[in-house]
């Protein structure tokens, strides 16, 4: 009889530790939860570790390219060292493969002077066989006015000026102005086009303006700012240049790719989530710290640092490695239409996508109804300097789908940091992250998901199609969409909540 009560209190004694994170979670506050959260996020961990083995060891990581598939595998080993209650991958095509071969550029004079030209190919843009003896033109910015200016651009390499990017409306700038500078080269049988870079020091980056994946209208290239400004000024000067050009870029059929998926089960709701992501490819220049291995690595140490504190969550929450964003916001559009039959269930859409420079607050696609909550929710925050809420909506990151099918989403507001110099560009790399500021960012991810996740009821409605429209017409993003050659898949309903 003692030896069965002895067992008894002992399975007693395993029942309520198994069951005290969750009492835990119900009789704490939430400033309570919230500062267990913060905590364990700021303790030291394996986030260096990860992203240094990203970056470093992985490196570049273009979809169809075997350090994508080391990246995935990276993903997956690191979501079950920090813990998830689950790990898979969800498979998607993108409709071409793409890679830069040899690109190459000199400029010639009538002189005889001739001077290399450092360039890259824009990401998904045609091939152009060796072409040589190109004249070029100088079209400034690009506009309606300068192409007229100009006259005949037929057979020829255009020279688009920019300006250095300083701030986040810059670089917005730059991808929105892009696609009528194309449609007038295309227009005037142009045989390519030259962008002029948007950083200074011979800098070189990757952007494409292909935006589902589609291989672009004409071959397209970024050109080293100095070597671009030195044209123009002989261009000016009454001084022809000339260009041998080469751009072997290599086209494929479609190839597969993944995202990678971890979960934390809820306790009360399993089948009602968030969503916290990031995206894990980047262009293959540098090696994608900043942009956007940081934040995939912020991903898997938020779902450590809550699996860390014992807290378990009313509803699931789902920890996101997207593929396909550089490509036109593949991944998460695949994911947001493979599940759109549980998006009624879906309690938020949280995203990390600028680098590791400090969060000021989050943007909520639009939406007004939900920023009382979120301010409540901000508040353990405040610490950190995230103090804003913003009805804001942009088009440039993951949170974009879930936000055309209604979902409330969330992306972190940073400062530009050292992130607009090294975009994309051959200077992305380990050394530029701040990872003081990154583990802040940790805390930040940690206790926004999970507030969102453990609310008694969830932070906001799903919005019908007229509602989104309605939010993307208050916060002027209908027009950036149209700007960006995107309005169309939303009007037709090919993008979009049915």
């Amino acid at each position: 009889m003692t030896r069965s009560f002895g067992w008894l209190g002992f399975s007693l004694f395993l029942l309520a530790a198994s069951i005290l994170p969750v009492i835990a979670a119900d009789r704490d506050s939430d400033r309570e939860i919230a500062d267990r959260l913060i905590a364990d996020a700021l303790k030291s961990s394996s986030l260096e570790t990860n992203l240094r083995r990203l970056t470093d060891e992985v490196g570049g990581r273009v979809p169809g390219t075997p350090a994508f598939q080391r990246a995935v595998d990276w993903g997956v080993a690191a979501f079950k060292d920090a813990g998830a209650d689950s790990v898979h991958t969800e498979e998607f095509a993108i409709q071409h493969g793409w890679a830069e071969g040899a690109t190459e550029m000199a400029a010639s004079l009538y002189s005889g002077t001739t001077f290399h030209v450092h360039v890259v190919s824009v990401a998904w843009a045609p091939a152009l066989a060796d072409a040589r003896h190109v004249p070029i033109v100088d079209v400034g910015d690009g506009s309606a006015a300068e192409f007229a200016r100009v006259g005949d651009v037929a057979g020829r390499l255009v020279l688009v000026h920019t300006k250095v990017l300083a701030s986040w409306d810059d670089l917005f700038g730059e991808y929105e102005r892009a696609p009528a500078i194309i449609a007038l080269a295309v227009k005037g049988k142009a045989k390519a086009i030259a962008f002029m870079a948007t950083r200074e020091h011979e800098i070189l980056y990757r952007h494409t303006n292909s935006v589902a994946g589609e291989i672009d209208a004409l071959p397209q290239l970024v050109v080293a700012r100095e070597d671009g400004e030195r044209i123009s000024r002989l261009l000016a000067s009454a001084h022809p240049v000339w260009a041998n050009l080469s751009i072997p870029n290599k086209i494929g059929p479609a190839i597969k790719t993944w995202n990678v998926v971890a979960e934390i089960r809820g306790r009360e709701k399993p089948d009602e989530f968030v969503v916290l992501g990031a995206h894990l490819d980047s262009w293959e220049l540098g090696t994608g710290a900043l942009d956007n291995g940081c934040n995939a690595a912020l991903v898997i140490d938020a779902l450590r640092a809550i699996k860390a504190s014992g807290l378990k969550p009313r509803r699931s929450i789902r920890f996101i490695l997207f593929s396909g964003e550089e490509e036109g916001l593949l991944g998460s559009r695949a994911y947001a239409v493979a599940h759109r039959s549980e998006l009624d269930k879906a309690a938020g859409v949280v995203i990390f996508d600028a680098g590791s420079g400090k969060t000021t607050g989050f943007s909520t696609g639009g939406r007004k109804d939900v920023i009382p909550a979120v301010e409540s929710m901000l508040a353990p925050l405040e610490q950190f300097g995230v103090t804003k809420v913003a009805p804001t909506a942009e088009s440039g990151t993951d949170h974009f789908d879930f936000m055309l099918e209604g979902v409330p989403t969330f992306v972190a507001d940073q400062v530009e940091a050292n992130y607009l110099e090294n975009y994309h560009a051959t200077t992305d790399t380990f050394d530029k992250v701040d990872f003081a500021q990154l583990k802040k960012h940790v805390a930040e991810a940690a206790e926004l998901s999970f507030a969102l996740a453990n609310r008694a009821d969830r932070i906001g409605p799903r919005l019908n199609r007229a509602q989104i429209e309605q939010t993307m017409h208050e916060s002027k993003l209908d027009q950036e969409l149209k700007d960006m050659g995107m309005w169309d898949d939303w009007a037709s309903g090919k993008r979009g909540r049915q």
